[in-house]
This record gives C-alpha cells, structure tokens and sequence, in this order.
C-alpha cells in the first residue's frame, strides 16, 4: 500500500492494523522518506561521500516532511545539517533533531555546501506567519546576488513545485549549481527500486 495522507502518523497506524507493506508517501508535516531518498542519492552522485558534508535546509520548516526526512537521513550518513528561515516558521522541536537553527541566511550559505530550498505555501500569508511573500524573498529569497557574496560553489536543491521569484530565483534553479533536475530524474528511480524491494524484488547489491 502506499499512501499519502494529510494526518501524520497515518502510515504507521494503517501498518499496526493490516498485513500489507506500507510504503509513506507522505504524512502531514512528518515524513517523506523517499523525498530524502532520492535527494541523498542526487548528493552522492553530484558530490561523492556525504560524511562531513555541510546541507542547509532554507525556508518553512515547521510545516515540511521534507525537511525532517532530510534531518533523519543527511546525519546518518554523517552530514552537518543546518535550518534557516522565519522564526514563525522554525519548530520547536528542531533543535533536539541535533540540527543547528539560524535565521540570519547570509551567514548560513557562507557556512554551507549545499542548499535545500523549501517551497513557501503562500496560505502562510494569509495565516499571518509571514508579513508578506516580498519581506519573505527580502529575507529568506536564494538569489544569485546571495550566493555570490557567500563565495564557493554551492549545489542548490529543490523538491518542488517552486515558487519562482519567492524562495528561488529562476537564473539560481536554472543555474550551473543546480541538481534539482536530477532530483527528479533519481526520484523516479528511487521510488521504482522502493517498490520492487518491497514488492519482493531479489536485493542485488554491486
């Protein structure tokens, strides 16, 4: 079964009540395990070994299961992982995931190697969580301007649908830095491999 569901914790209560395997496509605000899949594979093809790799993850936190799956699997695999965005849209619970909070993004894309960008629901406007998207892309915007004075070259990421203008500059997802067209190539592929190996497909390892 795979599911996708606006409830967190959704697949784990349909896997406690049937004998199917339960793949999570995505709970709420919880998880999107192979979102993080696929974007660790992107880095390990783009960059090599992920140990001591610097990520930051850019944007609204509190409401992404992108960013928590991606929390869970870059520091397995022995990454530095850091989050920046606006105050109102930072978790509490963040620190304890042993990540690092910033809400100064100068400072953060001069830290890092590479950035995750996270799409704003605009609906965050109209909850009052942000004063307005152009005081959003004032703040939290990856811009080429931005990764310019942070020096280095930096692989930028995305998981889409993105709101040009808003958290990204098109010449930034458009740019030579970034994989987020890989992202969706390896995407396709990562979720195929998940649903042969759990639909009993032989494991074979080179």
């Amino acid at each position: 079964v795979v599911i996708r569901h606006f409830a967190q914790g959704a697949p784990h209560f349909l896997a406690d009540r049937i004998s199917a395997s339960i793949i999570n496509a995505g709970d709420g605000a919880h998880e999107h395990p192979t979102q993080a899949l696929l974007d660790m594979l992107t880095l390990k093809h783009q960059i090599g070994a992920l140990d001591g790799l610097k990520v930051l993850i850019l944007g609204d936190i509190a409401h992404s299961r992108v960013a928590r799956s991606n929390i869970w699997g870059l520091r397995t695999l022995g990454a530095s992982v850091k989050v920046c965005g606006p105050l109102a849209l930072m978790p509490r619970e963040v620190e304890e995931m042993g990540v690092e909070i910033t809400h100064d993004l100068n400072e953060a894309l001069a830290w890092c190697d590479v950035v995750n960008v996270l799409r704003l629901q605009l609906e965050r406007q109209q909850e009052g969580l942000i004063p307005s998207l152009r005081d959003y892309q004032r703040s939290f915007g990856l811009t080429r301007k931005r990764l310019e004075m942070a020096g280095g070259d930096k692989v930028i990421m995305h998981p889409g649908p993105m709101n040009r203008g808003v958290e990204i500059d098109s010449d930034v997802a458009d740019g030579s830095g970034s994989v987020i067209l890989r992202q969706v190539t390896y995407g396709v592929a990562v979720r195929m491999a998940v649903l042969y190996l759990i639909s009993g497909g032989e494991r074979i390892i080179e």
